[in-house]
């Protein structure tokens, strides 16, 4: 294979990645990396050219990752970039076939999300029971990413018009601007209501930014990032002792697995979180395996 070429071709795909799905420098140099890889080990079997490469070839690149030591989702990421990278190569003319498109990827393990046990998540709460109207606005964020199952981005998109039939219920706008409605139990709407009116007007700033967004900074009155609430969870849980890292999103896993632990149906829950897929929210199924034995010893009839 004439490399030179090979990495004029490969130049020219990542170019059109820029420029037409705007990825990151670091991505494209990624992609650049992970292609150029290929060109070495199909230039070591003596491969002429693109059109030559078999689904053999590809996946004789892969069993070799995996010898190496490779991650799996490592491999599966290399995998899509040959993919794409022979998507390119049939529309440019160079190539006639994807034989990247017949090699499977690896099957990745699929992690469990880190739950908080419920007296975690009461000693976080209760470390910002009080009248200092910094404690006011976290316990409010808290009790809506706990009491809601919100994503960080949900939460940091709240806005006053989004608070329906005073505070019990909250127009949520997920994944793909899909909307959903969430009811706020009594516990965040006293919270938030609080926050609402007592602390919020102090950090109305006369700026554009705010609009009517709920959560703001404390000091130029703009919306909270998504990065001030995952540094103030990492915050927070140091000084309640907790050890597990947590994120914003540990609360969204607490607040389903608690949930199905109490009794409630997988498809509720599904709705509340907002997940296309049930099997997306199946994976809370397999959590707790105390509490499912607990079920099998107090339900079933042999347990």
């Amino acid at each position: 294979m004439n490399t030179d070429r090979a990495a004029d071709e490969v130049a020219s795909y990542i170019t059109n990645l820029a420029l037409e799905k705007g990825l990151s420098v670091n991505s494209c140099d990624a992609y650049r990396i992970d292609l150029m890889d290929l060109i070495q080990f199909l230039s070591s079997k003596n491969v002429r050219d693109w059109e030559s490469v078999r689904a053999l070839d590809i996946s004789d690149y892969v069993s070799q990752l995996y010898d190496l030591g490779i991650a799996a989702s490592t491999v599966s990421r290399r995998l899509s970039a040959f993919r794409g990278f022979y998507k390119h190569l049939q529309r440019e003319g160079i190539a006639t076939h994807n034989p990247a498109k017949l090699v499977l990827g690896p099957r990745e393990s699929r992690k469990l999300p880190t739950v908080l046990s419920l007296q975690d998540i009461e000693k976080i709460l209760d470390s910002l029971q009080g009248d200092r109207p910094l404690d006011i606005k976290n316990l409010a964020i808290i009790e809506v990413l706990y009491g809601c199952g919100l994503r960080v981005s949900e939460l940091t998109g709240l806005r006053l018009s989004n608070l329906l039939a005073d505070g019990k219920v909250i127009n949520v706008t997920g994944k793909g601007d899909k909307q959903r409605l969430v009811p706020m139990g009594g516990m965040a709407r006293q919270a938030v209501l609080r926050y609402i009116k007592e602390v919020r007007p102090s950090l109305v700033k006369n700026t554009k930014d705010a609009r009517d967004s709920i959560f703001l900074s404390q000091r130029y009155g703009k919306p909270m990032s998504r990065q001030a609430i995952w540094q103030l969870i990492k915050k927070l849980a140091l000084q309640v002792g907790i050890s597990t890292a947590i994120t914003p999103h540990t609360f969204r896993h607490s607040f389903a697995t608690h949930l199905l632990e109490g009794g409630a149906g997988l498809r509720d829950v599904q709705e509340f979180l907002g997940h296309a897929s049930i099997e997306t929210t199946n994976i809370y199924t397999h959590i707790d395996k105390g509490h499912l034995l607990e079920v099998v010893r107090t339900f079933h009839p042999r347990g």
